[in-house]
């Protein structure tokens, strides 16, 4: 029986893709660096620090770790101006609806995402009072597929992972479910690929599963 839903963040509760994109794009147009969307495509679900690695993969210079550390500070505060755009109309389509109609069923509900950017844009999107619990990248040691942000979550639930569905758009988040021993419900992109226990054709769809 499922008692909790954990919900991943950006793809799923809302998109800011595009942000994370514009902001590593102007951090790799200052190194000279070429970065595209098709690469920006290796960075969805990955910690910001795995992000710039993947990125320098593609510099003819080596940088050192203090850099690499101003590098991702650099890449941040340009998000986080970003952010400053993001309101509640920017919630993802049918997000609300899910979320009452399972609040209205007694299934407790928490965030886990690898950004440490969570508690900002849950701010900003106007979604933190829905949520019970929430784990991010500010609680966690390791980024997805590992599963330590779910982990994080259902303990502050107060759940085991049985009792928990994750809800995950990128395939590195879905990984992290199965291998927390977590029952997970996919959406966009990990949907397509048929990643997941539910795999998804749109979130409300959800709600018959719980």
């Amino acid at each position: 029986m499922i008692k909790g839903v954990i919900f991943d963040l950006d793809g799923v509760l809302c998109s800011t893709d595009e942000y994370h994109y514009l902001a590593w794009k102007s951090l790799a147009d200052e190194l000279d660096i070429p970065f595209d969307r098709e690469a920006n495509n290796r960075l969805r679900g990955v910690s910001r620090e795995k992000s710039l690695e993947i990125i320098l993969e593609r510099s003819t210079k080596t940088y050192g770790e203090k850099e690499k550390k101003e590098f991702a500070d650099r890449k941040n505060r340009r998000y986080r101006e970003l952010l400053e755009g993001l309101t509640p109309r920017d919630v993802a389509e049918g997000v609300l609806g899910v979320l009452f109609c399972l609040k209205k069923a007694g299934i407790r509900l928490a965030v886990g995402s690898s950004s440490k950017n969570t508690p900002l844009i849950l701010e900003r999107l106007d979604l933190a009072q829905h949520f019970d619990a929430v784990a991010d990248g500010n609680d966690i040691t390791h980024s997805k597929p590992d599963p330590e942000v779910f982990l994080k979550a259902a303990e502050r639930l107060e759940l085991r992972p049985s009792e928990c569905l994750v809800v995950e758009d990128a395939e590195s988040g879905a990984a992290a479910g199965k291998a927390g021993g977590f029952r997970t419900a996919t959406v966009g992109e990990a949907a397509r690929l048929g990643l997941g226990d539910f795999p998804l054709r749109r979130l409300s769809d959800l709600v018959s599963i719980v």
